[in-house]
């Protein structure tokens, strides 16, 4: 594979991400698309790392899928809140939550 290939790859998960985060209601296909993304930046760096010769990507990818892990736990709990107190996981509940 060449860069430009696994760039145009990750360009369109990210697009794939993008539009899932645009265009769904529910917060689980929410998380799954910013998840799509960040999993779409991580075969960026790990195709800049490879094609540069170095293990820069490597490790800007192991930091990054330690933040997405923190991310997907905070937006799971926050999942689960929405769920016990409205019983559905719809986008638009969230806001009844503040306060």
């Amino acid at each position: 594979m060449t860069l430009s290939s696994c760039l145009v790859l990750a360009a369109a998960l990210f697009c794939v991400g993008v539009y899932g985060l645009l265009a769904r209601r529910q917060m689980v296909a929410i998380l799954l698309s910013v998840e799509l993304m960040a999993n779409a930046a991580n075969i960026a760096f790990i195709a800049f790392g490879h094609f540069r010769g170095g293990s820069t990507g490597q490790v800007f990818t192991v930091f990054s899928l330690a933040l997405t892990v923190a991310e997907v736990v905070v937006g799971l709990a926050l999942v689960l809140l929405l769920y016990r107190r409205h019983g559905d996981t719809q986008i638009g509940l969230a806001s009844e939550m503040k306060g």
